[in-house]
This record gives C-alpha cells, sequence and structure tokens, in this order.
C-alpha cells in the first residue's frame, strides 16, 4: 500500500521576510504602472520628491498629482485591505471552524452594501460630502453586526453553526434591499458605481482613508496575533478549547467584535472585495501549516500582495477603463486555489 507523504513545510521567518520584499517592489511597481505612462525615472524621482518635500517643477505638477496623489494611496490602501481580509479570513475560519467560510460569512459586507447604496444611489447623508460613502458602509456594517449578534446569540453563547447559518441568512436580505434600491435607481451612472462598489473597487482611495484602515486592520492583527494559540485550541473543537483552559464562547465573542470592526473598516474603503479571505489562509496553511502564529505571520503579507496585483490588472486590462477588483481577485483566484487543492496533502484544520 502507497504511503501518503506529508506534505513540505516552509518556515515562516524566511518566507514572510520574502513577501515583505516582494510587498515592497509590488508597491512600487503599483504606482509605475497606470493608464498615464510615466517613466520609471520620474516616478522615483516624483516620490522622492514626495517624500523630502523637494522641489519640483511646473512641467511635473500632472505626473505628481498621478504619482503621488492617485496611485500611491491606491497601492498603500490596496495593501491594507488585502492584509485585513486575509487576516479576518484565518479568524473566521477558525471562529466557526469552517474551511468555505471568509470575512463576509457574517453578513457585514451585506450589510455595509446597504448604507453604501443608499449613498451612491440614493443621495443619502450628502452633507458629509466625500466621507458620505465611507461613513454610511461603515454604520452600515456595524448595524448589521448588532443584528447578527442579537439574532446568533443563544444562552450557550456564539455557536459556529448559529453564527453561519444567521450570517448567511441575514445576508440574503441585505443583499435583496440592495437590489430594490439598484432596480428603483435610475440607469446610469449611479447603477453603473453601485455595482463596481459591490464588486470591490479602489479607485476613490484618498489619503485620508489610508491612516484609519491602516490602524484599525494593524490593530485587529497585534489582537489576533496575540491570541494564536487560542485560535488553535479552538481550531480543535470546543470540549478541546475549553480543556485547555480558553473559553471558546467568550473567544468567538471577542473574536466576533474583532473581525466585524476590520470586516467593517475595509469594506468601507474598497468595497465587497471577495475570494481574498478564503484563499489566502488556505494557501498559507498549505505552506507553514496550521498552527496560527504562522500563518499569521504570513498571511497578511500574501493577502496585501495579492490584492496589490490585482488592482494593478484592474487598472491596466481595460485601460482607461477599469474592472472590479473583486472580478480579478476571482478570475485569478479560483484556478490557483483549486490547483493547490489538487496537489494536495491538505486538510483544514491539520498541522
Amino acid at each position: 500500500m502507497r504511503r501518503r507523504t506529508a506534505p513540505c513545510r516552509i518556515p515562516a521567518l524566511p518566507l514572510g521576510l520574502g513577501l515583505a520584499a516582494l510587498l515592497a517592489l509590488s508597491l512600487l511597481c503599483g504606482v509605475g504602472l497606470g493608464a498615464a505612462g510615466i517613466g520609471w525615472a520620474d516616478v522615483l524621482r516624483l516620490l522622492w520628491a514626495g517624500l523630502t518635500g523637494g522641489t519640483l517643477h511646473a512641467r511635473d505638477a500632472a505626473p505628481y498629482t498621478i504619482v503621488w496623489e492617485i496611485r500611491l494611496p491606491r497601492v498603500l490602501l490596496a495593501a491594507v485591505v488585502g492584509a485585513g481580509l486575509a487576516a479576518v479570513g484565518v479568524a473566521v475560519q477558525a471562529m466557526v471552524r469552517n474551511a468555505l467560510a471568509d470575512p463576509f460569512v457574517l453578513g457585514i459586507s451585506s450589510g455595509a452594501a446597504v448604507g453604501a447604496n443608499a449613498v451612491i444611489l440614493l443621495g443619502a447623508l450628502a452633507g458629509l460630502g466625500v466621507w458620505a460613502l465611507s461613513v454610511a458602509a461603515f454604520a452600515s456594517a456595524l448595524a448589521a453586526m448588532a443584528l447578527v449578534y442579537a439574532v446568533a446569540r443563544s444562552p450557550h453563547g456564539l455557536t459556529p453553526l448559529r453564527l453561519i447559518l444567521t450570517g448567511t441568512a441575514l445576508a440574503y436580505g441585505f443583499e435583496a434591499a440592495t437590489t430594490v434600491m439598484v432596480f428603483g435607481a435610475a440607469r446610469g451612472e449611479a447603477a453603473r458605481s453601485a455595482m463596481m462598489w459591490l464588486l470591490g473597487s479602489l479607485g476613490g482611495a484618498t489619503w485620508a482613508q489610508v491612516p484609519l484602515a491602516a490602524v484599525t486592520v494593524a490593530a485587529g492583527w497585534v489582537w489576533l496575533r496575540w491570541r494564536a494559540e487560542a485560535l488553535n485550541a479552538l481550531a480543535m473543537g470546543d470540549e478541546t478549547s475549553a480543556a485547555l483552559g480558553v473559553p471558546p464562547a467568550r473567544l468567538r465573542r471577542e473574536l466576533f467584535l474583532v473581525t466585524a470592526a476590520v470586516t467593517g473598516t475595509v469594506v468601507a474603503v474598497s468595497g465587497a472585495i471577495g475570494f481574498v479571505g478564503l484563499m489566502v489562509p488556505h494557501v498559507v496553511r498549505m505552506l507553514v501549516g496550521a498552527d496560527h502564529r504562522r500563518v499569521l505571520a504570513v498571511a497578511p503579507l500574501a493577502g496585501a500582495v495579492l490584492l496589490v496585483w490585482a488592482d494593478v490588472l484592474s487598472r491596466l486590462l481595460l485601460a482607461p477603463a477599469e474592472l472590479p477588483v473583486g472580478v480579478i481577485t476571482a478570475v485569478v483566484g479560483v484556478p490557483a486555489f483549486l490547483l493547490l487543492m489538487r496537489r494536495g496533502g491538505y486538510a483544514f484544520g491539520g498541522r
């Protein structure tokens, strides 16, 4: 009988360092590539001028705006959102012990879509100006989180099955509300913008959005990394977790709040970008094993690299028009993920 060999594991530290270097290169490529042709020497010169406050010629005004005000915050936000979705994907899959879970399984992104489309299609919160979309999306994400928590909570705490069923059911309800708004609104640019947001887009990225998203994602990642051992226990089941001194109901409640806050924040600035939170955690587990200390050290970097390049492709493939980023993550990610799964030796939760 042929013995099945265990998959090779890559040490997390060199893999993380390699991904960090790749991320730095990806950020530079993301700034340099675009529909407007700007030479690499000019890109580097303009970046250096922006970082150091150097003097530029009047003829550099337009390319400087493209590089510093449009592309750089966009690629940074892509990295932050990708890292956040990947980290939250790791946490959600451990929280509900389901290999098919992703950051949107709790219905938070669908709830955020209701608020975002109320702004795009109905003009809600117009007094907030450029902040209207982000504020509405985040507020409706928090409202969805509160509703899911209230419905899913039982005398036994937040159980995986109740969380999945409640989040899925309410997500259908939120999506129905969004569909009604789209079909009820006048056709044209507003409906197209709503569709772009539903599939994910970083076209509206600004410097004002980057710090809040970065701080929220960083804080969520630090907390998850700190609780990595508890996540290992939770992934082995509630009885094992309790025997190891980790109360599953309490930990699941904490995870729910952290993942909801991070998901709501990234969805508010980027729309509903799917597949990153599902695919990246699995791929990283194949490479480094299931220990959450290693997975959480590598997954955010992998998610950041993936989304930076997905955003670059979304800008270039139909330039000067743009594709939704979620389309790119699905088209690229699905075959890559299936190929990795077939090459196998992997099972969710296995070490």
